[in-house]
C-alpha cells in the first residue's frame, strides 16, 4: 500500500504515512509503528521538515516519497 501511494503521488511528491494507516483502520494510530517499519524496508525516502531521516528512529511527523530513480 505504501508503494501504491507513492506511485500515485509520483516522483518528487510526498505523503504522510498516516494516509496508509487510515486506509487500513479507523483506529489507525496504533498502526503507525508498523507502517514506519515497513516503509524502512521499501525504496522510499523519509524526511522530517525536509531533512532525510530513518523512518523507524524519527520522532514526530515524517513524509515519505519515492527514492530518486524509483518510478
Amino acid at each position: 500500500m505504501l508503494m501504491a501511494l507513492a506511485h500515485a503521488r509520483g516522483p518528487g511528491k510526498s505523503f504522510c504515512p498516516s494516509e496508509a494507516a487510515r486506509r487500513l483502520s479507523d483506529d489507525w494510530r496504533p498502526l503507525m509503528a508498523d507502517i514506519r517499519r515497513v516503509a524502512a524496508g521499501l525504496p522510499l525516502a523519509a524526511t522530517q521538515k525536509g531533512v532525510p531521516v530513518a523512518p523507524v528512529q524519527a520522532r514526530g511527523p515524517i513524509r515519505l516519497q519515492l527514492e530518486q530513480g524509483t518510478d
